[in-house]
């Protein structure tokens, strides 16, 4: 269980990005008093918690639906992984953790920040689900494993809380080098994890074992 909670807290750190978002979130509600700002902070953890315990739960169920094989599932998460850990380490300008400029356009003038978009698409965006998905799919009906991917997501859910609660403080103390460091050294982590997710994959195929004989 152990092993599990920590793959799954350093994916699902790497993948929500409590630090980014906890900047951003400080360039958002600005303006906003410190009561209304600690309310939209616990109302967005609280719904993307809800969307990442649905797609960690029951994503490969509806996954199995579709026709899709858990091997299929781990190698394209893998890669999805992949990318995003690229963008993290180069720190491109498009990385999944931003907002486009229409997403930051619409945020501005949004009367609900925290369902858009803090809860979706910053904290649980694409990478953040198919993360959740990807681990339970690893968890590969182990009690103890599943377990340990949901104590790993909700560790990850309240360290986002604090920080967004903080995150005052934190725009101030923290330079944008420091920033950049943690983003990059959670990147290399999530490479090695999506890598790992591809191996496993592949194998659970029986494509190398094919491509052997």
């Amino acid at each position: 269980m152990m092993e599990a909670w920590l793959t799954s807290f350093a994916t699902f750190f790497a993948t929500v990005g409590p630090i980014e978002a906890a900047v951003l979130f400080a360039t958002f509600t600005a303006s906003l008093p410190r009561e209304r700002a600690r309310e939209i902070a616990v109302r967005a953890v609280l719904i993307a918690t809800l969307i990442l315990m649905v797609f960690t739960l029951f994503g490969q169920p509806l996954l199995a639906q579709l026709g899709v094989s858990i091997a299929a599932l781990q190698t394209a998460g893998g890669f999805i992984l992949g990318v995003i850990a690229l963008e993290m380490i180069f720190a491109r300008k498009t990385s999944a953790f931003r907002l486009t400029a229409e997403e930051d356009a619409e945020a501005g003038a949004s009367n609900d920040l925290a369902v858009f978009p803090l809860a979706t698409p910053l904290l649980a965006g694409p990478g953040a689900m198919s993360a959740g998905i990807v681990l339970a799919a690893n968890a590969a009906g182990d009690g103890w494993k599943a377990a340990g991917v949901v104590a790993g997501l909700s560790t990850v859910m309240v360290v986002t809380l604090g920080l967004l609660l903080a995150a005052p403080e934190i725009a101030r103390g923290m330079g944008k080098t420091a920033q950049n460091v943690l983003i990059r050294v959670f990147g290399i982590l999530l490479a090695a994890i999506a890598v790992q997710a591809v191996f496993d994959g592949l194998n659970a195929s029986g494509l190398v074992g094919r491509a052997a004989t």
